[in-house]
């Protein structure tokens, strides 16, 4: 869906590259996360594919057609964007922020609105009491659900994140991390996410992009990258708890053994990750906890053991 070919961005002819002779594929219906230092330029690489920053060398190609030859205003209307901050309209409501970019395509009124309806249900906002609404009225967790909303209004292939979360509580952002996992299940699309956060990363991205200094240090899955470090550099960056961190990518589904415990202990359900349950399992003093179904019963155990031969 996305193909960077050996681009490279200056800012004056004797500067250093922000971006250097960078190359990068990101396949149709793929989540990739761009992480590293500040100043390595991973916004500035996120941000030429919609050319809200011109590149100075090199292709970029979105769905086989080479963005630098398109017009920026229509390419921008067909990619959604959403920034940390949200950058909703503070004197539109959120009815008609939603509507920004259909209005702009031509859209009719009642397909909009049907569209509007849609993308609230989606987000988890009730339209009822959502569309009359102006920014000011809402916590910044709606925003940030509202900003995605406008984002897929147009239903855009390709959807660019700056930082989407950084801006709200660790416990809301958590949540919302999750739920916009759980909308990308429903509604497909390629994503290129620029993060701070290595946990984000290894959360919501299917590969993740380590960068320095204008290039790629390594991409690959989180699990390649948290086993199989390229270098020192993405070793140190990832962490020396990396072990601890790669646990998030699998359930207890993946470890738990049939039977009931042989001892009475904490409980898990098979959808937890084993990152979390280790938690519990040191917060009970235990190296056993039950697995848990919905109702309350229990379907399994979980060792210390089986977490670690993972």
């Amino acid at each position: 869906m996305i193909r960077m070919e050996n681009v490279t961005k200056r800012y004056g002819e004797s500067a250093a590259p922000s971006v250097d002779n960078l190359t990068l594929e990101v396949p149709e219906g793929s989540t990739v996360a761009l992480i590293g230092p500040s100043g390595c330029g991973k916004t500035t690489t996120m941000r030429m594919i919609n050319r809200l920053i011109e590149p100075s060398e090199g292709r970029i190609l979105v769905n086989g057609e080479d963005v630098t030859k398109a017009d920026p205003v229509k390419l921008r209307r067909h990619i959604g964007y959403v920034i940390q901050n949200v950058g909703l309209f503070p004197h539109m409501t959120i009815a008609e922020n939603i509507a920004a970019v259909p209005n702009l395509l031509g859209w009719d009124q009642p397909r909009t609105a049907k569209r509007t309806d849609e993308l609230l249900g989606l987000v988890g906002l009730d339209p009822s009491e959502m569309l009359k609404r102006y920014p000011r009225q809402l916590s910044g967790g709606q925003r940030q659900r509202i900003g995605v909303a406008r984002a897929l209004a147009a239903d855009p292939s390709v959807l660019l994140m700056d930082e989407p979360f950084g801006a709200i509580d660790p416990i809301a952002r958590s949540r919302l991390q999750d739920e916009f996992k759980q909308i990308l299940r429903r509604v497909r699309k390629t994503v290129v996410l620029v993060t701070h956060d290595l946990d984000e990363a290894i959360r919501l991205g299917d590969r993740i992009a380590i960068m320095r200094a204008g290039t790629i240090v390594q991409y690959d899955t989180p699990d390649a990258i948290l086993s199989r470090p390229a270098d020192e550099f993405v070793a140190n960056f990832v962490g020396i708890d990396r072990a601890i961190k790669r646990l998030s990518l699998f359930s207890v589904a993946d470890a738990m053994r049939q039977g009931a415990p042989s001892s009475p202990t904490a409980s898990v359900t098979a959808t937890t990750n084993l990152r979390d349950a280790l938690s519990l399992m040191v917060a009970a003093n235990n190296d056993e906890l039950a697995v848990i179904d919905g109702s309350g019963a229990v379907t399994g155990h979980l060792t210390r053991d089986a977490i670690f031969s993972i």
